[in-house]
Order: structure tokens, then sequence, then C-alpha cells
């Protein structure tokens, strides 16, 4: 097999995760079980996923903060459902300095707690309500079957956390959230299209009154929750005293919200659009959407290859020019690896007949065009691969959901994608048979594929099916 060969992903779609991760040098293996080392270009593709989706946040009105790594043990167990639901997954300091901690102290698992004990201190009246932060930080699940960015114990990730003076207004925000930024994100940038759902009481986030997900379907048929959304009514503000005073007066508690999506995004990019020659990436989302390939090292060929990529500059395209170390066979298969969207193949040949070659990523279709329409070409070769992408996942996600009447039928339709089957089916012990499986319920719709409001609506539909 050659260096740079991958596995195929029919034979074996965890190897090949696993393999793209590394030679399109993504990400390492931390040197303490569970934590990964981002390496810069993986890092690069993590920048702009925060660009985007800090943008849509302070479009929401939520401003960024930063609260500490460590949080006093006694915080989480003052919301008992909170910490029951992540005492597995804690990494607790209980020394430092030399000496043993009066208190032990958590390495966030999530900052709830913390921000909670400071939105107590910060908010008095009515007017100080919606309290709208964020924060871009790094927490801790200890996990016992780690994979690097989808199940590590760090990750990155954005927090946010909000208090508001009524449920209607924190329902309200915690939908804006769900739609305006993490649907938004997903289906017009990341170009994976999802599921969007309430969570059934059993897999909602510790000490929420609602959770609302993104279900994206990824290349094996198994899904991926890509973020989530969570109402958390009044458990924690009565936990951490976050009381104001009413407009005529009154003592109240506020309602919260909490939503977040992390470092597990590029484990989606990757396994949503990748294919047997490496990672995709959407244009939107590419660090670098095109790469000027020259196909020698020749002085004509390399001033030609860099006035294309300054035009193309100038044109607000992400551009890099490849150095022609090394043969041009496997150049150009270490940037296929990488996803670059398209490839602009220069050589001496074109060059004497006026033209380069456009190469496109995701269908590898090659196509000769005049130099003076390079950067036109470029802009359009672009938004077709961003749209035909999507298409593409959208195509496998319909084809790959079935409609079922049985808990067994939607035992054997998991095996291969999703099942859409009533949630009636399921009440009961009809869950947690599925359970015993592995196989959950990932989201509650209603029929026309809308948002609940709560669990208890007649009529709702579970999205049922194998997940990471």
């Amino acid at each position: 097999m050659a260096e740079s060969a991958l596995t195929n992903r029919h034979d074996d779609f965890p190897k090949w995760y696993q393999d793209v991760v590394a030679k399109a040098e993504l990400a390492d293996n931390g040197p303490v079980r569970g934590t990964m080392v981002i390496r810069p270009y993986g890092y690069a593709i993590w920048e702009r996923i925060q660009s985007e989706i800090d943008v849509r946040i302070k479009a929401a009105g939520a401003e960024n903060a930063y609260f500490p790594i460590f949080i006093p043990e006694s915080y989480l167990s003052r919301e008992a459902e909170h910490v029951e639901g992540f005492s597995p997954e804690l990494a607790v300091v209980t020394h430092a300095g030399g000496e043993k901690l009066t208190e032990p102290v958590v390495v966030r698992p999530t900052s709830e707690t913390v921000i909670g004990e400071f939105m107590a201190k910060w908010v008095h009246s009515h007017r100080d309500l919606p309290l709208l932060l964020n924060q871009w930080a790094n927490v801790v699940r200890w996990e016992m079957r780690p994979r690097v960015f989808l199940r590590s114990s760090e990750f990155l990730w954005q927090e946010g956390h909000t208090a508001h003076a009524t449920h209607e207004d924190a329902a309200a925000y915690a939908r804006q959230i769900h739609y305006d930024v993490y649907h938004d994100f997903i289906r017009n940038v990341l170009a994976v299209p999802v599921y969007l759902g309430m969570k059934t009481q059993s897999e909602r986030f510790a000490g929420a009154t609602n959770t609302m997900t993104c279900e994206g379907m990824m290349g094996d048929g198994k899904a991926l929750q890509m973020a989530t959304s969570h109402e958390l009514g009044q458990n924690f503000a009565k936990a951490f005293d976050i009381t104001f005073q009413t407009e005529d007066g009154q003592s109240a508690h506020c309602f919260t919200t909490s939503w977040g999506a992390s470092t597990r995004l590029i484990g989606g990019l990757i396994m949503a659009h990748g294919d047997d020659d490496g990672l995709v990436v959407p244009p939107r989302l590419a660090p670098l959407q095109v790469v000027v390939l020259p196909v020698r090292d020749d002085p004509e060929v390399m001033s030609a290859v860099r006035q294309i990529a300054d035009d193309l500059r100038r044109a607000g395209v992400r551009v890099k020019v490849d150095q022609a170390r090394g043969s041009f066979g496997r150049r150009v298969t270490d940037w296929e690896i990488k996803g670059v969207p398209v490839r602009c193949e220069v050589g001496p040949r074109d060059l004497a007949e006026g033209k380069v070659t456009i190469a496109r990523r995701d269908s590898g279709e090659k196509v000769p065009v005049p130099l003076d329409a390079v950067v036109s070409t470029v802009h359009d070769t672009l938004e077709t691969q961003q749209r035909e992408i999507l298409s593409r996942a959208e195509t496998r996600l319909a084809e790959r959901t079935v409609d079922v009447t049985t808990i067994a039928e939607a035992s054997a339709a998991a095996k291969e994608g999703f099942a859409r089957v009533s949630f009636d089916v399921l009440r009961g012990e009809g869950e947690a048979q599925l359970r015993t499986e592995a196989i959950t319920v990932r989201c509650l719709q209603r029929a026309d594929g809308s948002m609940p409001d709560r669990d208890d609506e007649p009529g709702l539909v579970a999205i049922v099916g194998r997940s990471y």
C-alpha cells in the first residue's frame, strides 16, 4: 500500500476515519489517553468554524466572556441532577502546590454552575435581563472510549449561558440560537442537513427541562449529535439563587438556558463528506479554498502561479501557492486528502496556450480555463461545489431514513440509517428496549418535521438511529 493510501470507507469506516485524521494532518493523539493535539490545518478549520458561529452568536445578542476552568466541587453538588449526570466523566483535582486542597476542584465539564454563581452576583433587577453570555473554552469529560474529535477527554467548544425574566423569553431565545446559529451554520456552511428536534426525557442534558438537538447522518448511516440547546427552567437559578426584582417590586428566580457546539463538528465534517480520497471541505468553510499548483518548478510557471494567486486573493478567495516540492502526482494526492475544494494546475504547455486546468475536489472534474477567466470560474466552481455537497448529503439522509411502524422494523432500519416511527410505539419500555441494542431516539419531531413544544404532544414522531 502506498504511503498516502487510505483504507476504503466501505471496508472499515472507523479505520478510514483515523487515516483521514492522520494523513490530512488534522490532529494527533495527545500524550494523555483521550487527549488530542490539533495540528495547524485542523486548527485552521476550527478557526473557520469559530468565526462563522461567533458572528451568528453576536448577531443574536450574546457577548463573549471567560470563566475559570476550575470549579469548586461544592458548586456541582448544589444541582443534584447535574452532578449525577456528569459524575462518571469528572476530572477532580485534590492536590495543588504540593498540598492537599481544603476543597477539591473539578475541571469544568461545562460551566452552568460557575456561571450561575456569577449570574447571581450580576443580576439584580428586571433591567439586567436578559443576560446573554457566551464563552469559547476547553472542557474535560473523562472518556472511556475516546476517538479524536468525536469523543475526547478534553475538547474545544463554545458554551452559551443566558438568564431571562420569563419561561417564554428563555424558550424563545434557546430556539433562536438553535435555528439562527446552529442550524444556519451546519446547513449553509458545513453543508450537512440535520433533523431538528427535541430529546426525550432520558436523553436530555443533566438538569435541563428541554434539550433541542441537530442530528446529522454520517457517511456510514450513523447519527452524530452536532449541537444542542437547553432550556434549564429555574433549576440552576434556584440552586444558585439567581433572582431579580420584577417591575412590581417582587423577587423572582430567573429562567436560564445553555447551548453549545464543539470540535466534534470537525469529526462531522470528515464523516459526512469525506470519500476514499480523503477529506472534502465545503468551500464556505474551507480555510484554503484554492491551491495553485505548479506542474513543475519552472520560472515562467512559478511567475504565473504567483500572479494567479494574487488575482484570487484580491477577489476574496482564500488561496495558497504550492511550493512545487516533490512529484506533481504526490502533491496532487496530498491536497486531495486535505480536501481543498479547487486545484488550479499550472503547467508550461497549458500556459503556452494561455490557459490553466481547474480541478474540483468533490467530483474530480477537470476543465481547461483561459487565464483571464480563472477568477470568475473559481467563484462559480466554489458556489457550485457548496450547493452540490449539500445536495448529496440531503439525498443520503432522505434515502437512508425509513418510515416504520414497529420496534423490530426500527431496529432493522437503524442498521443502515435512521428510522422514523411514531413515538407512541416507543413510550413505556420501547425506548429502553432499543437502547439495549445500542439504538437511541435521536430526537422527537411533529409529523410535519417541526419542533414540538413538549414531549407529551400527541402525534410525535421519533427519529431513531445508532450514534457516535
